[in-house]
């Protein structure tokens, strides 16, 4: 029968990348002697290590308090609900995430064993008491005062009334300069597109500013301060948005050309905002997607599951699943015939697991509901149909597409090559393709190119491959 394991990959990445895994709270109990302090562990999420700290503390009152930081993650200080001690087990709640931890204190060797549980499935999570806790070095994020000007600014997109916050870094030069609008990949980013510790945008945003180009980044609707509801969106309600931007900018007198650089689901995103908008003067699709997204999703599952270990008859089974279920949504226009046929798709497939995998995955309900959230969501179900090779040979305006020779989730070879074949269609002549050796998806220097490398690396963007993107727009200026 069919294996399920990639749907598993699906809901556990879609968490671990998109939202702080970790929430808050606090109660009192009988403590244990020994258990105020700091405590380490590592979350093993598909391909992805977490590091995570719980931080124990007693108020004047007695009451204990927690807060968990994921430093992976760049996330600090989010307090923890509903603590109880009880004996030797620990247990608290993170209401926000859906998930809870259940644990056993051993007084004598300092450490708290127990599991972590979420989207139907749990998984192992061992704390051990800690006097320091190692902070991540990421030494390419730039520390004011800055060597130009910033603004903080806001803008409406005036079809859905949503506002954006963001940030506008203008060279301190005389005279017009290019400005460049930088979209964020999939799941919920804010302005910096903050991921497991990295903070690409900042750091590309500085040094294309340091080299005469204006930058707005600015907050995913629904993340940081801006508004609208980001669950209910699709890539095409995200251009939207970027086309907000545009306009903005169009009332400044300050930029000879407006140009959109959008990474992963942004390079998408950007070809239409091209299309939609005579104001854009150029696009630069950093690991943008030329092929549709099942094809990507396929692809990506493929690699990432070889790099995990998993043998070449389950890779094949996978895909046959996967394959078959994206089917049904591509296929199927009508919303509660796609449910149902993916409920009963599911479920079948639910009986042929072992007791090892249903332990893992939860209950039957729980599961084939919590695959359902995921792959019937508005956001999903558009990526998994939409094909931007129409698009692209639309876009008229210069184009650089750029990749990582080891991107292991938009792979080079086959988007890079389905861009540039979209673009000579639509007969435009003025691009650039770039695939740069040994980067990944994040455009960092990598060994193999898979997620569970990306918090690990200090470096958070290729300098090589900034300065491609930088001369490219400040190439453009001069012709």
């Amino acid at each position: 029968m069919k294996n399920l394991s990639y749907f598993t990959i699906i809901i556990f990445l879609f968490t671990a990348f998109n939202s702080k895994i970790f929430i808050a709270g606090q109660n009192k109990s009988d403590i244990q002697p020994g258990i105020i302090g700091t405590w380490q562990g590592v979350l093993s999420v598909s391909t992805v290590k977490l590091k995570v700290v719980i931080n124990f503390s007693e108020d004047t009152t007695g009451n204990i308090n927690a807060t968990m930081d994921s430093p992976d993650q760049g996330a600090y200080g989010f307090p923890v609900d509903d603590i109880v001690f009880e004996g030797d087990s620990v247990k608290f709640s993170v209401n926000i995430a859906g998930g809870s931890y259940a644990g056993k204190y051993f007084e004598d060797s300092l450490m708290i064993k127990g599991t972590w549980s979420q989207a139907g499935q749990s998984l192992p999570l061992d704390f051990r008491k800690s006097e320091t806790v190692e902070k991540i070095n990421r030494p390419q994020e730039p520390e004011e005062p800055y060597p130009y000007k910033q603004e903080e600014v806001r803008f409406v997109n005036e079809a859905d009334g949503d506002t954006l916050a963001g940030t506008l870094t203008i060279p301190d030069k005389e005279g017009t300069y290019p400005v460049v609008i930088l979209v964020t990949g999939s799941g919920p980013q804010n302005r910096n597109e903050e991921v497991l510790g990295h903070k690409p945008f900042l750091v590309l945003s500085d040094y294309l500013t340091r080299n005469g180009i204006a930058v707005l980044r600015y907050d995913d609707r629904g993340i940081g301060e801006s508004t609208g509801n980001y669950s209910s969106s699709t890539s095409e309600d995200f251009a939207g948005d970027a086309i907000a931007a545009v306009n903005y900018l169009k009332k400044r007198n300050k930029f000879n050309m407006i140009g959109v650089a959008g990474h992963s689901e942004g390079g998408l995103i950007a070809p239409m905002v091209a299309v939609e908008s005579p104001d854009v003067s150029f696009v630069v699709l950093m690991a943008g997607t030329g092929l549709r997204g099942d094809e990507i999703i396929l692809k990506q599952s493929k690699l990432i599951s070889s790099g995990q270990g998993m043998n070449e008859a389950e890779i094949d089974s996978m895909l046959e699943s996967s394959r078959e279920a994206y089917d049904i949504i591509i296929n199927e226009s009508d919303s509660a015939a796609t449910e149902n046929k993916l409920r009963k798709f599911f479920e079948d497939d639910y009986v042929h697991l072992t007791v090892e995998e249903k332990a893992q995955f939860g209950d039957k309900e729980t599961f084939v509901n919590k695959t359902l959230k995921v792959m019937l969501s508005p956001w999903f179900r558009y990526f998994i149909k939409y094909d931007p090779y129409p698009m692209l040979t639309k876009v008229d305006c210069p184009v650089l597409a750029i990749n990582g020779e080891k991107d292991v989730q938009v792979t080079p070879k086959e988007n890079l090559e389905a861009i540039e074949n979209a673009l000579k269609e639509g007969g435009n002549r003025n691009y650039k393709i770039v695939e740069m050796p040994g980067l990944n998806h994040l455009f960092q220097h990598c060994d193999t190119g898979m997620p569970d490398e990306y918090s690990k690396i200090e470096e958070t963007f290729s300098p090589d491959a900034m300065k491609i993107i930088a001369d490219w727009i400040n190439d453009l200026e001069k012709k």
